[in-house]
């Protein structure tokens, strides 16, 4: 580990050594409300999955229970948290909290961008070059970007899932993708399901096309320019199903 750092002239202590030093690691986020959470199960399950992968050993979960709780203190009962497992002197839990984050109510601008994740099922740490590839697509004016193959398979969006209607049934991509806390809850969905391969062109032809991350779910309004269909009857279902999932208490 680093002997010294310094942050603007100021030299840090081990702790934002150890922050500053770390390339190596995963995460989860979460939105929480009134110190509760949705799928904290499956929070658990990815960051225990993840860590073994990477680490060869599990989480603790009271210490990940105990993380984020220490970083809500007693004044936060509201807010967008993420936990981290990352390597230093064997694995360590850190969390951090900002303000929650609440997605807007408007269709989605969406733009294909060809860029596929090494080890795409794990919810890597320090993602730059998905983060590079936001910030350039909202520079166009989009929400978000799809990521494909050179071909137009599309697996994910940057920062998100991507799902679809399809004459009442639920449509993912079937491709390699980081399966994310809230499909695993939207999966549960009382409609028939198939997983299938999905280009960019084929969205057009969907009767309604959505993103889906810790923030919630948001509908696609057009892609690279291209108007979607809207579905509100499926849509709503979506979102009442959505709304309906218990939140877990941390406390």
């Amino acid at each position: 580990m680093l002997q010294r750092a310094v942050i603007e002239g100021r030299v840090v202590d081990a702790d934002a050594r150890l922050a500053l030093e770390t390339r190596y690691g995963h995460f989860t986020s979460m939105q929480i409300r009134d110190r509760r959470v949705r799928g904290l199960d499956l929070h658990m399950e990815r960051l225990e999955a993840a860590s073994r992968e990477l680490f060869g050993v599990g989480v603790d979960r009271a210490e990940v229970l105990g993380s984020i709780r220490a970083v809500l203190g007693d004044d936060l009962r509201d807010a967008s948290v993420r936990v981290f497992v990352v390597e230093g002197d064997g694995p360590r839990v850190l969390a951090t909290a900002s303000a929650p984050v609440t997605p807007p109510d408007r269709p989605h601008r969406v733009k294909p961008v060809v860029y596929q994740r090494f080890l795409p099922h794990v919810k890597q740490a320090f993602g730059f070059q998905q983060l590079h590839i936001v910030r350039q697509v909202a520079r166009e004016g989009f929400d978000e970007a799809l990521l494909t193959t050179e071909d137009g398979l599309i697996s994910e969006g940057a920062i998100t899932n991507v799902g679809a209607f399809a004459g009442g049934r639920l449509v993912w991509p079937d491709a390699p993708m980081l399966r994310g806390t809230t499909m695993r809850l939207l999966e549960g969905m009382d409609v028939p399901q198939e997983w299938r391969p999905m280009k960019v062109g084929d969205l057009a032809g969907f009767d309604q096309v959505f993103l889906c991350n810790s923030w919630g779910v948001m509908r696609v309004g057009e892609v690279d320019g291209v108007a979607l269909r809207q579905d509100e009857t499926m849509m709503t279902r979506l979102l009442e199903h959505y709304d309906g999932v218990a939140w877990d208490r941390l406390d």
